[in-house]
């Protein structure tokens, strides 16, 4: 059920009560700078929606609940991480693993944090139907094991080029070329795992990587606010909010979303509405509020552009342009086979093209300006991977309709997908603040 905005403001609001000890200190009746509703001020919508800021605007009701979730973290993941002085961060970690996968009921000593933190995860929302997401996880296979090994590192880089966003990225050391593969690589591993066969089913790899990814977002909350001298509330909010896990894991259905739109429809088809409601389930199991997870073309679109269009406009090349670059340039191939390596040059260059075009509006001067530069062979290289990918793609997706062979099919990708996952390592989602690189981040207008 959707909450009322007062009821969303209480929510935001309690996090001081129950977490003095990580929000005691933050007014959460302020507004943080990176917020904007104001139309003189530059926002991050891109592309044709830009002329729709006002129209966006406009609803006051939707632009106060973006307002309020700016200013909300995780309340039951905040409140286990805010017990690393006690446990540390790898203590944390391995009881959470095993909670996962024993059951939290199975767990010695495991602190009431710890189960509030997997009772939370185990609730199943009213409007969750699993046959859709199971089939939803079925369709996006196809994508996951041919379309994504190719535009990972492109998305990636796309949930950090603003400074307000970024920051808690670059506070984590993400700054070097090999910590950046390695986020890359969790990237990839943590989607890929929610897709294999009952990947988001209560003992699934899937329901486990969100845990573990959940944390290490309160894991990032709590060093930042309690052991970071940059982090400022004025000016960046809490760290990693729950607008700034919107674009991670519901870009895709934005973008299907968008392309529903664009061609006159207001509904999803059949396979359309599982691919949505796969994402949606990701999405909440990562602690995303309801509210947050419309459901048809016109939501999601919505609730993602307001976003956008409230997120105040700010590149720091110390910042964005290192996270870019560093991401850009990193090797991610488990070895330096001829092989991977031809591999790694042909995904940069298509990764290169895809972010330019997906999320700079095809603008290659600004993409030029923050260090992306396409050359002749990223567009060849772009062209030639794309008419592979998109012609194995439609062969799958062709395959699977057809009785008798979808099934050998679906194997196939399976198989394919664990191989991908062995490639990419096992994935830690963990943050050590020993590894915190200082961040030089000026605020807007300076």
């Amino acid at each position: 059920m959707k909450m009322t905005l007062e009821q969303v403001a209480a929510k935001v609001a309690s996090q001081k009560e129950l977490l003095p000890s990580l929000y005691g200190d933050v007014d959460f009746g302020s507004t943080p700078q990176r917020f904007t509703d104001d139309l003189r001020d530059e926002s991050v919508l891109r592309g044709e929606l830009v002329g729709k800021r006002a129209e966006i605007l406009s609803d006051k009701e939707q632009v106060g609940r973006i307002r309020a979730y700016t200013m909300l973290g995780d309340i039951v993941a905040d409140a286990y991480a805010a017990l690393m002085p006690e446990y540390g961060f790898k203590g944390l970690t391995a009881m959470l693993a095993d909670a996962c996968d024993r059951g939290v009921e199975n767990v010695e000593g495991a602190p009431q944090e710890l189960i509030a933190f997997i009772r939370d995860m185990e609730h199943i929302p009213d409007w969750l139907d699993m046959n859709l997401v199971r089939e939803g996880a079925r369709i996006d296979r196809n994508s996951a094991v041919n379309f994504s090994p190719y535009v990972v590192r492109g998305a990636f880089i796309a949930t950090f080029m603003n400074k307000y966003a970024a920051l808690p990225m670059a506070l984590t050391g993400t700054l070097s070329n090999q910590t950046a593969a390695n986020r890359v690589k969790e990237t990839a591993s943590f989607f890929a795992t929610t897709v294999l066969p009952g990947g988001l089913d209560r003992y699934g790899a899937g329901f486990k990587a969100a845990a573990l990814v959940r944390l290490m977002h309160s894991m990032v909350r709590f060093n930042a606010l309690k052991r970071s001298k940059q982090w400022d509330v004025a000016v960046y909010g809490i760290p990693i909010p729950q607008v700034d896990q919107m674009p991670a894991g519901l870009i895709p259905i934005f973008l299907l979303a968008s392309s529903v739109l664009s061609k006159g429809r207001k509904e999803f088809t059949p396979q359309e509405r599982a691919r949505v409601e796969l994402a949606r389930y990701r999405c909440y199991l990562l602690g995303l509020p309801e509210d947050l997870l419309a459901d048809t073309p016109q939501g999601i679109v919505k609730v993602m552009s307001t976003r956008h269009a409230t997120l105040r406009n700010g590149y720091d090349d110390n910042t964005c342009g290192e996270l870019l670059r560093a991401t850009m340039a990193a090797y991610l191939p488990s070895d330096r086979s001829v092989g991977s390596r031809i591999f790694n040059s042909v995904e940069q260059s298509f990764a290169k093209v895809f972010f330019v075009r997906t999320f700079l509006s095809g603008d290659e001067k600004r993409a030029a300006q923050i260090g992306v530069h396409l050359s002749l062979k990223d567009r060849l290289q772009f062209a030639a991977v794309g008419l592979f990918v998109f012609s194995r793609m439609a062969a799958y997706s062709f395959a699977m309709r057809i009785p008798g062979i979808a099934g050998l099919a679906d194997r196939i990708l399976i198989r394919k997908l664990n191989v991908l996952l062995k490639g990419y390592g096992h994935a830690e989602y963990t943050t050590d603040v020993t590894k915190y690189k200082p961040a030089s981040i000026k605020a807007a207008g300076a």
